[in-house]
């Protein structure tokens, strides 16, 4: 007999019997019979026994079921949120995920690299919500951003395609969900439903590109940690349409040696026990005060800071990656210092 099998009849067969037992010693046991206060306390002790036999068992059989869930969940959210190779194109990588989901490692915190012909894009995404719900979201997107990032000449073509990604799983889910529609797709589909979505593209001198869907803005590591700020974001993806312009936003060069930090905003929304928000950027400068930047070092560091000042989880996903560019250092250009002032301003 194979084991799924043997674990079934004990499942079903061990409280049967617990209930057998004591039925026939109430039933056939001559003290069972008794008036006694000795007989009483006996009968007491054995229907005691077996209740708490059987609480034990069904107990033992939920958490059994519940560390199968959590390990089914773990495997696809792995599937989901590979690991990252260590270098992509010259880049140095690194990132961490922190689940609000208390034993389990799942949410709706999403990130990919990717080395295309057109640059090296990066998308950084958090899907409304955390846990199991949130996952087949965060595939639709991770799944086209896959895709697309290679297949797109253009940034903007491939924020499209993770529109119209989210957009098919949205009305899939609401009908499955809605099935008295008769497959109609309903009018306002999970309404509540959104993703913020950040896509950046590093090319090959090091300048970056983006475009902000309601994403957090990421951060420059260079002896301390400085905000890139590129202009004024979009809105998240899923309550509302893409303007007809997706204007790409430029970000200023990744110097060699420099790094680029995309987190959700459940790092710098997590609060401590008096309701202090995390401070993420006083975090990464901490991270980075012995050079050179190491990326692995740095999640490690964050990470730790992040739940020494909650005390426990957060109360949302906390997703954070790192990339360090370690390409060749080129001949500064005249007038560079002039736009990178300029882009910090």
């Amino acid at each position: 007999m194979d084991p799924p099998r043997i674990r079934r009849v004990l499942t079903l067969g061990l409280p049967t019997v617990w209930g057998a037992a004591a039925i026939t010693y109430k039933l056939v046991c001559p003290l069972a019979q008794q008036d006694g206060i000795g007989a009483r306390i006996a009968t007491s002790a054995v229907f005691f026994a077996v209740g708490t036999g059987l609480i034990w068992h069904v107990r033992s059989t939920l958490l059994r079921e519940l560390r199968q869930l959590r390990e089914i969940a773990g495997a696809a959210q792995n599937v989901l949120l590979r690991p990252l190779p260590p270098r992509v194109e010259g880049l140095t990588v690194a990132a961490g995920r922190l689940s609000a989901s208390r034993g389990a490692s799942v949410g709706g915190d999403l990130y990919e690299v990717a080395a295309t012909d057109h640059g090296v894009r990066v998308v950084m995404g958090d899907v409304r919500g955390h846990g199991l719900t949130a996952i087949g979201t965060a595939a639709a997107v991770l799944g086209c951003f896959r895709e697309a990032a290679y297949e797109e000449v253009e940034l903007p073509h491939v924020l499209r395609k993770l529109e119209r990604a989210l957009g098919r799983h949205l009305r899939e889910r609401a009908r499955a969900e809605h099935p008295a529609s008769g497959g109609a797709a309903p009018d306002n589909p999970l309404a509540e439903e959104f993703v913020t979505v950040l896509l950046m593209e590093i090319s090959p001198e090091g300048e970056m590109t983006a475009l902000n869907c309601g994403h957090p803005w990421p951060y420059r590591l260079s002896g301390h940690a400085e905000p890139v700020v590129g202009g004024e974001p979009l809105p998240p993806l899923g309550p509302f349409p893409l303007p007809t312009e997706l204007p790409v936003l430029h970000c200023g060069p990744l110097l060699p040696g420099e790094a680029l930090v995309l987190h959700t905003d459940g790092m710098e929304d997590a609060r401590d026990a008096a309701g202090r928000f995390f401070p993420l950027r006083a975090a990464l400068t901490e991270a980075v005060r012995v050079p050179p930047v190491a990326p692995r070092t740095v999640v490690r560091s964050v990470y730790a800071q992040l739940l020494r000042h909650t005390g426990r989880l957060p109360a949302d996903d906390a997703a954070l990656l790192v990339l360090r560019n370690d390409r060749r250092r080129v001949p500064q250009q005249q007038g560079e210092t002039v736009r990178r002032q300029s882009t910090m301003t």
